[in-house]
């Protein structure tokens, strides 16, 4: 992949990279820490990209795996030395864009608020899965490539999240 390439990969999927980053991080400061952090990677392994193959799939596998590295390291030194807790819960924000809201425009943020709170508290496997699955519109291989698990296993976690946000969401929504 020439750098060409990989500046028009970042204008096309780079929103989509971002977006994945933020919601597998608790706070701004930190995704915007694994988004540079995934770039910077992608650069370091330019040559061994394909850049016929599923590009997209590929960076989004490198962010997973950064930050499931980071938690790994954490928890290491959490055991170590007891350090504050490194996944502290933010509340989901919302950017006005100066217009006035109308009630609708209100009830669908709260509703969204809700979704996204249930979706957060899943398992940490079951979280990964649905994000990519909803949020990046992976489908099932694709998933499985970029997560490294079989297509069984993601089809299984697929499921029983649905479960769980069911039932969670059932007497919400």
């Amino acid at each position: 992949m020439t750098k060409q390439e990989l500046e028009q990969c970042i204008d096309a999927y780079g929103t989509d990279i971002y977006s994945f980053c933020m919601h597998l991080a608790p706070n701004v400061q930190e995704a915007e820490e694994l988004y540079q952090d995934t770039w910077m990677k992608v650069v370091e392994k330019l040559e061994i990209i394909d850049s016929m193959g599923n590009v997209k799939s590929y960076c989004l596998s490198v962010a997973l795996k950064l930050w499931k590295n980071k938690k790994r390291k954490f928890a290491w030194r959490k055991r170590i030395a007891g350090t504050r807790d490194y996944l502290d819960e933010e509340g989901q924000e919302y950017l006005s864009d100066g217009r006035a809201t109308s009630e609708e425009q209100i009830l669908e943020r709260e509703r969204d608020k809700l979704v996204w709170n249930a979706v957060n508290a899943l398992p940490e496997k079951m979280k990964t899965v649905v994000l990519l699955y909803y949020m990046q519109d992976l489908n099932l291989a694709q998933i499985a490539e970029t997560a490294d698990i079989p297509v069984g296993t993601v089809k299984s976690r697929l499921h029983q999240a649905r479960l769980l946000l069911r039932k969670k969401l059932e007497g919400i929504l």
